[in-house]
């Protein structure tokens, strides 16, 4: 406990103060990140992140340590207004580059371009192409409501999914049958 790592310098002073007031919560508590993670729903090695710095914790994460650590009311609310107002500033890392499946094409080409000086149709290298900027502090489940990006693999895996159940179907009408 208390033993931690330097912050980054180029943090900024949301994130930091932040930080360090989940640290401290954390100390409190007396629980190792094992612990911690076996009384969240939370793996210590998330929770290692979150307590770095190197990722910013899902508002859930910071509840549940509140609860753990037993606060109630205004106090577990400010640590929700200190996490809005960090994870606005939190730094992200650039999007990666998205190459077409298979990656690299022959020749050192990186798939962006067809080799004639223009941009190869489908392939955007804009990061945030998908008209929407994922939040790594949201669970999976709060992202179903959003719409899925625009592309053609959309109608395709729907039929896939619909052939899928249809065979399942089959297979269970022809065990039925074969069983009696």
């Amino acid at each position: 406990m208390g033993a931690w790592q330097p912050l980054p310098e180029e943090l900024p002073t949301e994130v930091r103060h932040f930080v360090e007031q989940v640290r401290l919560l954390k100390d409190s508590t007396g629980l190792s990140l094992v612990a911690l993670g076996a009384r969240t729903a939370y793996s210590k090695s998330s929770w290692q992140r979150y307590l770095n710095a190197t990722q910013p914790p899902p508002r859930q994460a910071v509840a549940a340590l509140c609860r753990v650590a037993g606060l109630t009311g205004a106090e577990a609310e400010r640590f929700g207004v200190r996490w809005e107002l960090a994870v606005r500033v939190w730094p992200r890392e650039p999007a990666p580059l998205r190459l077409p499946v298979g990656g690299p094409l022959p020749g050192g080409r990186d798939g962006t371009h067809d080799g004639r000086g223009g941009a190869r149709q489908g392939v955007d290298d804009r990061a945030g192409a998908c008209g929407y900027e994922e939040d790594p502090t949201l669970p999976w489940w709060d992202l179903l409501d959003e719409e899925p990006p625009p592309g053609p693999r959309t109608g395709r895996l729907l039929l896939y999914a619909a052939v899928l159940v249809l065979a399942l179907l089959l297979a269970a009408v022809a065990g039925a049958v074969t069983l009696g």
